[in-house]
C-alpha cells in the first residue's frame, strides 16, 4: 500500500487489503500525500517511493499496489474531486513502471471508511 502517513488510514487500508487479496501482511510505504508526490513526479519522493515498491515487488513479492488517498489529507490538502485526479494519475504512473502487479485506487473518508476507486 502507498499510504499517507496518516495514522487513521493505516488500519482502513491493512483491513481492507487483507481481505481483498487473502494476504496475512500489507507492506506500507508512507509519505504525506502520496497521490500527489506521485502525480506530479515530486522528487527525490517519488523516487523513494518506487525503491520501495520494488523491494516489495522483488523481494516480498507483492503482486498488487494499493494507491491511498484520503479526507483531511494534510499532505495534500485538495478536495477529494482533486485526489480523484491525483490517484487516477498515480495509478497511471505505476502502471508504467512495468511490474508484475496490479495497480488499485482506494479512498478513505471522513469516518475512516474505505471504497475502492
Amino acid at each position: 500500500a502507498i499510504n499517507c502517513m496518516d495514522g487513521r488510514t493505516q488500519e482502513p487500508v491493512s483491513k481492507w487489503a487483507k481481505a481483498k487479496f487473502g494476504v496475512d501482511y500489507v507492506d506500507t510505504i508512507t509519505e504525506p500525500g502520496p497521490d500527489k508526490i506521485i502525480a506530479a513526479g515530486i522528487q527525490p519522493n517519488l523516487d523513494s517511493i518506487k525503491t520501495r515498491v520494488l523491494i516489495s515487488v522483488e523481494k516480498h513479492h507483492s503482486a498488487n499496489i494499493v494507491i491511498v488517498a484520503h479526507d483531511e489529507c494534510a499532505g495534500n490538502p485538495v478536495s477529494k474531486e482533486e485526489h480523484m485526479e491525483h490517484v487516477e494519475k498515480s495509478a497511471e504512473v505505476v502502471r508504467s513502471w512495468g511490474l508484475p502487479v496490479k495497480v488499485f485506487t482506494v479512498w478513505v473518508d471522513n469516518t475512516w471508511t474505505l471504497h475502492e476507486v
